[in-house]
């Protein structure tokens, strides 16, 4: 007797609105193409212990509606496997135990970089697929092209924005307001414009590496100066939680000890950005002999388990729709993503990382999938080009990936045809005369 197919699946990282969305279309799909679906709970945590217990059969009558809510029908959890290499290789060990030898990680890229490195070591024995998500909006997707999440966390920011709006201007007070977006601005500013707060303060609008916190200081207190001026003796800054990185040590001194999680990021909900701030420009305008009330809130945690909109609802479920007929075709080592209006892979590759000076799997650039879709166009009539090695080697040199990763891509993609002046217009390619 044969042994049955099976495929797992597993949430690491934070939580975002959809993730239940991605569980129920992958295991849907799976099941349909003859695949038990097995769910692992809390992501790495158990299967890196060697523990089997903690092991959800999901079956379309168990998915079937999850779609609709927030949060994670099978956990989520930090834990990282690549830490410890007895660790990783539990984790292999035991999903062999298991019977599966594929698998989809929904995550950001730490979770990226954890399940790129399980594909790489175990030797070919488990297929991985990775489904990008986080409601910060900053992983290497193609332009305009956002992470699973983000649009339901902005609308439920600038829902509580909104009401804080209304209520600074009932009450001739200010609130700052500190969003989750780690190092990145995106959520922060996405729910400042599209609110009509006051001020948004991102760190990618700093030009100095160190921010001194006198800088941000002045920046709000002559906001709310100029605004008493106008006329105006309220308002909502919007202040992005990454602020605090870039913050000078020296003004962090003695007011708080960051934590760090599993993947070494600073746990920056452990500081509050928004008291530090706060009482930081309250002084300053005592000085001034100026007074005013100032009210510090923190918003994120409501925002990662919030039921999905629409938006993130659709766009999740085609992404773990994507994933499974990726994986179950072959495929491996890549992350699923739109371009040219199709979802493709985007595969991995060893660079080096600036910051820590050490070689790590990230997304691959998403330049070299643009190029390897133009590719396809510019020899679809020449495909016999690829039985010459040297060709191949150097189509997949440019793409900075390896010949046999470029043959996926090229096949994949032939198989989502799109039409030839669709793929010119979205990619600007201009193709060379003797292809066209």
């Amino acid at each position: 007797m044969s042994q049955p197919k099976r495929l797992a699946i597993l949430c690491a990282g934070g939580p975002a609105p959809g993730l239940n969305s991605v569980i129920g279309a992958a295991t849907i799909r799976a099941i349909q193409h003859g695949y038990e679906v097995l769910g692992l709970k809390d992501g790495f945590k158990w299967i890196m212990r060697g523990d089997t217990s903690h092991i959800e059969h999901l079956t379309i009558e168990k998915v079937s509606r999850i779609h609709l809510r927030g949060g994670s029908f099978i956990g989520i959890a930090r834990d990282n496997p690549t830490k410890k290499k007895e660790h990783l290789d539990t984790a292999i060990n035991t999903l062999v135990k298991l019977g599966v030898d594929k698998l989809i990680t929904i995550g950001g890229d730490d979770t990226a970089f954890s399940a790129m490195t399980l594909e790489k070591e175990s030797n070919g024995k488990i297929s991985v697929v990775h489904v990008p998500k986080t409601i910060d909006n900053d992983l290497d997707l193609p332009y305009g092209i956002p992470t699973f999440g983000f649009h339901t966390a902005r609308h439920i920011g600038v829902e509580i924005v909104k009401n804080l709006m209304e209520d600074a201007k009932t009450t001739s007070r200010w609130y700052f307001v500190v969003s989750m977006g780690r190092k990145a601005g995106h959520l922060a500013l996405g729910i400042g414009k599209a609110s009509g707060a006051t001020l948004t303060l991102i760190p990618e609008e700093f030009k100095e590496d160190v921010i001194p916190l006198n800088k941000l200081v002045d920046t709000l207190a002559g906001s709310i100066i100029k605004r008493k001026a106008l006329g105006q003796d309220n308002g909502v800054v919007v202040l992005a939680e990454g602020l605090v990185e870039r913050l000078s040590p020296d003004d962090l001194d003695g007011l708080a000890e960051l934590e760090r999680d599993e993947h070494d990021n600073l746990r920056f909900a452990e500081l509050d950005l928004g008291d530090i701030v706060k009482n930081a420009v309250r002084k300053r305008l005592e000085k001034l002999n100026f007074k005013t009330t100032i009210v510090s809130k923190n918003i994120g945690y409501e925002l990662r388990c919030a039921d999905p909109i629409p938006f993130d609802m659709e766009y999740t479920r085609d992404l773990g729709f994507s994933a499974v007929e990726f994986i179950v075709k072959g495929g491996t080592a890549a992350m699923i993503s739109i371009q040219g209006s199709h979802f493709v892979p985007m595969f991995f590759k060893d660079i080096l990382d600036k910051e820590t000076g050490k070689t790590k799997i990230r997304m691959v650039d998403v330049n070299s999938m643009s190029f390897a879709i133009a590719v396809q166009y510019m020899i679809r009539l020449t495909q016999s080009d690829f039985a010459d090695s040297a060709v191949l080697s150097k189509y997949a040199e440019i793409c900075g990936i390896t010949p046999e990763q470029f043959l996926a891509q090229f096949e994949y993609i032939t198989e989502h045809e799109t039409e030839v002046n669709e793929v010119e217009e979205s990619l600007k390619v201009n193709f060379p005369e003797s292809k066209r």
